[in-house]
């Protein structure tokens, strides 16, 4: 009986409010950078065009599958905190524009990892030389960071206004638990930008597998953290 009801406690605790405009402007925002993925695909003139355009499938669904997980994570915030101050507001207007900004970086980036199966060897319209390869990778990890620290500073937000939101102290703790967990993805990109800084321009493209790091780094540190919050919270049911 107890337990019953603390889990049906803790799911009425569960912020979820109604969509506010916040949230239907960024929907927008998200499904305009989704478009600007595809825009400049022309319909194909011939079978062979055909051919090339869906050989591009793989790099497209990667770099939309990244936008993604940024309108997830987007999501999450605001379904669990609500909030539309003038500062998450500024925050939020921030992280939509480096989305829309760095639609055409992320778009060159991974068509120019497949340009060859894309395009055949050495056909391919995606340029770049040897000595540019760093600064590719330094560009991508700069977004990389500038956006999930703006998550970063989104949550931490939340945190101070937990008296104000009414946060139950497992929704602090899950608050604080999310702000350290993009604390990760920061410090994922700012290892890959170092590493593309300090390798030569062969090496350069290995800064890219740093942010294969952040998932094993993600499930050690959860790991720790669900034991932490079974011990302080013993009756409610372990999230991620």
């Amino acid at each position: 009986m107890s337990s019953n009801r603390s889990e049906r406690s803790e799911k009425d605790n569960k912020r979820n409010f109604d969509i506010q405009r916040i949230e239907t402007f960024s929907d927008g925002v998200f499904a305009f950078a989704v478009t600007l993925l595809i825009v400049s695909l022309e319909v194909p003139k011939s079978f062979e065009e055909l051919l090339t355009t869906m050989r591009g499938f793989f790099a497209f669904g990667i770099s939309f599958l990244l936008l993604v997980m940024i309108w997830n994570e987007q999501h999450r915030f605001f379904r669990n905190y609500g909030l539309d101050d003038v500062w998450t507001i500024t925050l939020n207007g921030t992280l939509l524009f480096i989305v829309l900004f760095y639609v055409y970086p992320l778009k060159f980036l991974f068509t120019l990892l497949f340009s060859d199966q894309i395009y055949g060897a050495n056909k391919s319209p995606f340029t770049i030389k040897q000595s540019q390869i760093p600064m590719l990778m330094m560009i991508y990890a700069l977004g990389f960071i500038a956006i999930y620290t703006l998550f970063f500073l989104m949550y931490l937000h939340a945190s101070r206004k937990s008296a104000k939101l009414g946060l139950s102290p497992i929704e602090k703790f899950d608050c604080r638990s999310g702000m350290y967990r993009i604390l990760i993805m920061v410090i994922a990109g700012f290892g890959s930008f170092i590493t593309a800084l300090l390798l030569n321009n062969e090496k350069a493209g290995l800064a890219g597998y740093i942010y294969f790091l952040i998932g094993p780094a993600i499930g050690i540190y959860f790991t720790r953290r669900n034991r932490i919050r079974r011990k302080l919270f013993p009756r409610v049911k372990t999230e991620q």
